[in-house]
């Protein structure tokens, strides 16, 4: 039998120095993508609403490379604090990757809430655009750098029951094509990734809608869901490194074929 030969692009030092700040990085695809990165040996700033983002910083194992900072998206104050304390502890920003959003869906197009839109659009593209303006001036400083923001197959091609947060991140993708338009002058890379993982929120809608959620995963041409670690996290590592540095204003399905025609 052949030996077996690692054919990966990256290896365990390719991101060390680069500094990246990870929001909603305590659960889900935040997680696996802190994991992709420190990994990689990028430090990162895990900012999560939940205090347990500690506990996840400390499974890690990779001593000061790793930082917590709970801060709730919602609080406006929090996108001033979030970049000074990424200066503070990492000595700049390299990266941004824009990950968090909190809805209340699934449920009827009709009985979407004024406090539903208002969650969704505050901690979704609010919370991006002014977090990305925090950043701008540390990541112009730093001679450029790379900006990864979330956006959704439930935007770019529909889903039932997911009104308002198909609209936050449409809105997400908006702002993030007009920044790389007016950043990359000051070689700024805006992308989006739109992923379809094992997230907290895919498992929550399975649950409530199993008969939909196995229909779809019928239909993805690679037959599985993505792993937020191993199928997420490296997309998101690749575009944060140098690898992408011609890379911009670009939408990237990292889907299992789903987003083939969006």
């Amino acid at each position: 039998m052949a030996p077996h030969i690692d054919r990966s692009y990256w290896h365990p030092g390719s991101l060390t120095g680069v500094r990246v700040i990870v929001t909603g990085a305590a659960r889900g695809v935040g997680r696996g993508v802190t994991a992709a990165l420190l990994e990689r040996g990028a430090t990162v700033l895990m900012v999560d609403r939940d205090p347990a983002v500690a506990d996840v910083a400390g499974e890690f194992d990779a001593g000061d490379r790793a930082t917590a900072l709970v801060a709730d998206l919602c609080d406006r104050s929090s996108y001033q604090r979030i970049v000074d304390e990424a200066v503070r502890v990492m000595g700049g920003i390299d990266a941004l990757i824009n990950n968090a959003i909190a809805t209340n869906e699934p449920k009827p197009f009709t009985d979407i809430t004024q406090e539903d839109f208002d969650l969704v659009f505050d901690t979704g593209p609010r919370a991006t655009l002014f977090l990305m303006q925090a950043a701008y001036p540390v990541l112009k400083a730093a001679g450029g750098g790379s900006i990864v923001n979330f956006g959704s197959g439930a935007g770019t091609g529909g889903q039932k029951t997911f009104g308002a947060y198909a609209g936050s991140k449409e809105a997400v993708r908006g702002i993030s094509k007009v920044a790389a338009l007016e950043w990359g002058k000051d070689n700024i890379r805006v992308n989006v990734v739109c992923p379809f993982a094992q997230s907290d929120g895919v498992a929550g809608w399975s649950d409530e809608f199993p008969d939909v959620y196995h229909k779809i995963v019928r239909g993805i041409p690679l037959r599985r869901i993505g792993d937020t670690h191993s199928d997420i996290g490296p997309m998101v590592a690749f575009l944060v490194s140098p690898d992408a540095s011609y890379l911009t204003a670009q939408t990237i399905h990292v889907d299992g074929g789903m987003g083939m025609y969006r």
